[in-house]
């Protein structure tokens, strides 16, 4: 049997807070909440709310440092 996974269905609300320290930006679909974090790859963490079986926000790790890496390489 196929889980069905809900990824973004329409948001009406996007929040997001970027830590320039740490240099991350957070997504979240509507206000922020509990989430299991899923590495997925290249600096990019899924957050998956495993109860609603539905994506609820997206952790970028290092997007400055790689936005001006291929800004320099162009």
């Amino acid at each position: 049997m196929e889980t069905v996974i809900k990824i973004f269905e329409k948001p009406t609300e996007i929040d997001w807070d970027y830590d320039e320290e740490a240099d991350v930006l957070y997504l979240s679909v509507g206000e922020p909440r509990p989430a299991v974090g899923i590495d997925i790859g290249e600096g990019v963490i899924t957050r998956y709310d495993e109860a609603n079986k539905e994506v609820v926000g997206i952790t970028l790790i290092g997007l400055r440092a790689r936005l001006l890496k291929e800004l320099n390489d162009k």
